[in-house]
């Protein structure tokens, strides 16, 4: 049986102009062909013979549907076909879907870029250096006018005024994660930064209901979230197949669980009213009384949001912070060294009026977010499909095409930063003219000194919370809160590896599902 060409080219073109999120759209194009097309051919009055050749067409008009999406991507016609790429990655998004899922995307963009160049081509997706309500989460707004609008509320709330409203609070929760730990022995310190992350961000968010610190896990809330990030992971890449599998409950039943808890812990939140100015105070616009309340689904999102992606992304910071301290003893002990010069032994460390200016310990921060940012391959940006398509520079980006910076890419690249695989925070020291060159502790494991004219330091290759107006608008608070928790924990503990855990299970365990995971980082706790 043949299917008419001019119906495959017809829906080919529908959705290479088209970038729809409604799934009747997608059901009316990838249903109805087949259909009206065994109407014409077949003898309707023969329920058998239009039954095989419905279902016959279904699968031609398919397979030929795929042949010609293949062959655009793979043609000289197509507008990314100067820039290259794996082959199999130029044909599907599948095959970045399931190296997603692998958890290996960072370390594997970082081989292409080294193979190819500093253009990398996947399918629709140029690599340089899932939602399921009506209304988008922040973080899924693709452009930037609409982004700007729905992120007024957030810069109220993560706005240096607000931050400075929130110390008491982050202060709360960081002497409560310090006391805990002063119990302890024998800790997995990932665990520990989980609990107070998600502690902490269900305050800001819904004025508290998260007890982890004190009861633990009991309800999975760290399982459900990997579980999402997961799945977030592999839809991201595929938008159209999260569409379908998002009407299947069983499906998502683990992402269903925690909305729902979002969900009540938001009627709970309006219900009780505002106790104190957290964030969600900003996002209902309680602070603007003049404005209407944000839409119930929009404080869903976005307290779920908050939650997850403020808890998350913090927790995996702490964790890699205290892996290089606990695997660097020369850099943990100049660090004690300063956080006593600024917090002497009697003083309150969770006191922020020194965090930002202590050098070195804001050099450790930022070298382990170079090495380890929490999103190691970076939040896309879409050039809007009306446009005529835009330059970067010397590189032509077609309309609809969307685009990614790998922060592992650009924080390992030996152009951009001298000996990048190298735990250094003396770097950024000598970059800011702080320390001298010549008078800087060398790398580790490394027998050569670096010169001026080999030392590459570019921080505008540095964007562990990405860059411009779509950049994360939690960065303020996440700085707020290691440099609190990094700097008390440093002045009441001394921290050591456990015996025989092997420090290169981190690495190898450390894994891109964007959002990185937490490795086991065991520890030994003594006070100071």
């Amino acid at each position: 049986m043949l299917v008419d060409s001019d119906w495959v080219t017809a829906v080919h073109q529908v959705f290479r102009k088209i970038d729809t999120y409604s799934t009747l759209f997608h059901a009316i194009f990838l249903l109805c062909p087949p259909v009206l097309i065994t109407s014409f051919v077949t003898d309707a009055t023969s329920s058998s013979i239009y039954q095989r050749t419905l279902v016959s067409c279904y699968g031609v008009f398919y397979l030929a549907l795929a042949l010609s999406i293949v062959a655009y991507r793979l043609s000289p016609s197509h507008p990314l076909a100067r820039y290259p790429g794996p082959f199999w990655y130029r044909t599907s998004s599948f095959c970045h879907a399931f190296l997603s899922v692998s958890g290996q995307r960072n370390t594997y963009l970082k081989a292409l870029h080294e193979r190819y160049g500093d253009v990398v081509r996947t399918g629709r997706v140029v690599y340089i250096g899932a939602f399921l309500g009506q209304i988008f989460p922040l973080v899924g707004i693709s452009t930037v006018e609409e982004h700007v609008r729905r992120r007024r509320a957030w810069n109220r709330g993560l706005g240096p005024a607000a931050l400075k409203e929130y110390e008491q609070l982050t202060t709360q929760r960081a002497r409560q994660l310090a006391d805990a730990l002063e119990q302890q022995r024998r800790v997995s310190l990932e665990k520990w930064f989980d609990y107070f992350a998600y502690d902490l961000m269900s305050d800001m968010a819904f004025g508290g209901g998260s007890e982890l610190m004190l009861e633990g896990d009991k309800d999975g809330v760290w399982s459900i979230l990997q579980q999402g990030t997961r799945a977030a992971s592999f839809f991201s890449t595929v938008p159209w197949l999260g569409l379908c599998i998002g009407k299947i409950p069983v499906a998502v039943r683990p992402l269903h669980i925690f909305i729902t808890h979002g969900k009540e812990a938001v009627v709970k939140r309006m219900r009780c009213g505002s106790t104190t100015r957290d964030l969600f105070h900003y996002l209902n616009n309680e602070d603007l009384p003049d404005k209407e309340p944000a839409p119930m689904q929009q404080l869903v999102d976005d307290g779920i949001l908050a939650v997850t992606a403020g808890s998350d992304t913090t927790a995996s910071a702490l964790t890699s912070i205290f892996f290089c301290l606990l695997t660097h003893p020369n850099v943990y002990a100049s660090l004690c060294e300063e956080v006593d010069t600024f917090y002497p032994k009697g003083e309150d460390a969770f006191v922020t009026k020194h965090h930002g200016t202590m050098p070195y310990m804001n050099a450790v921060i930022n070298e382990a977010l170079r090495l380890y940012a929490p999103i190691t391959t970076g939040g896309s940006r879409q050039v809007p499909r009306e446009s005529d398509g835009v330059y970067a520079g010397s590189i032509y980006l077609s309309a609809g095409t969307t685009v990614y910076f790998p922060a592992y890419s650009l924080h390992r690249d030996a152009r951009n930063f001298s000996f990048p695989d190298a735990f250094w925070p003396e770097r950024w020291l000598i970059a800011s003219g702080q320390v001298a060159l010549e008078d800087a502790r060398p790398p580790p494991s490394s027998t050569l000194k670096p010169t001026s004219s080999k030392f590459a330091h570019e921080e505008i290759a540095f964007i562990p919370f990405s860059a411009g107006p779509m950049n994360c608008v939690g960065r303020g608070f996440a700085m707020q809160e290691m440099r609190m928790v990094l700097c008390a924990l440093a002045q009441r503990f001394r921290f050591r590896p456990r015996e025989g855990w092997d420090i290169r299970e981190y690495e190898t365990h450390y894994k891109d599902y964007f959002v990185s995971t937490r490795p086991p980082l065991p520890a030994i706790v003594q006070p100071r």
